[in-house]
């Protein structure tokens, strides 16, 4: 197993989903394993699609050698339709916003710091002043890991009926190192 610092980072933008869209899915595959019967957790080629269709989506995938070790992937919001704003009173006047919609590192890579590397290395050189993600309520040590990355909880959202509850968290970006 190499360590995340060692990890081969290979970029991809809308163009690329059919050329990647059966790696997200295994890599999803083998890191759920244990969740697959989860309805939500089904749905997962649905998210890839309707992400990967978004023109301005982007993804991060990290490789040891030619393995997928996991992946982060998200798209800017649509100026003036970010759906977070509604959580805070008063919004900040910062008005672009990427939304990271999955970050996913595969069992035998957790606690490499490969989750870090991707992550950062999705919102690296952003023109965006902000980043929002969601995370599980039930899973308050990734919540707190991404506070030490720099976000803040602002408020808490079931965007499906069959979904968990998630933190709705944001941060500045750059992100502190």
């Amino acid at each position: 197993m190499t360590i995340a610092a060692d990890l081969d980072l290979r970029r991809y933008t809308h163009e690329d989903l059919p050329e990647i869209r059966q790696t997200l899915l295994d890599v999803h595959a083998d890191a759920y394993a244990d969740q697959l019967h989860d309805e939500f957790v089904q749905r997962f080629p649905w998210f890839v699609d309707h992400w990967g269709g978004n023109p301005g989506f982007h993804c991060v995938l990290g490789y040891d050698g030619d393995e997928p070790v996991g992946f982060a992937y998200g798209a800017p919001s649509t100026p003036g339709r970010e759906w977070w704003r509604e959580y805070l009173d008063p919004a900040p006047e910062a008005s672009g916003t990427f939304a990271v919609s999955e970050l996913m590192v595969r069992p035998r890579w957790r606690k490499t710091g490969a989750s870090r590397l991707l992550h950062h290395s999705l919102l690296a050189d952003r023109d965006e002043d902000l980043a929002v993600l969601l995370v599980d309520v039930t899973h308050p040590k990734v919540q707190a890991l991404y506070e030490s990355w720099g976000y803040r909880k602002i408020g808490e959202e079931q965007p499906f009926a069959d979904s968990p509850l998630y933190a709705v968290m944001l941060a500045d970006l750059p992100l502190p190192d």
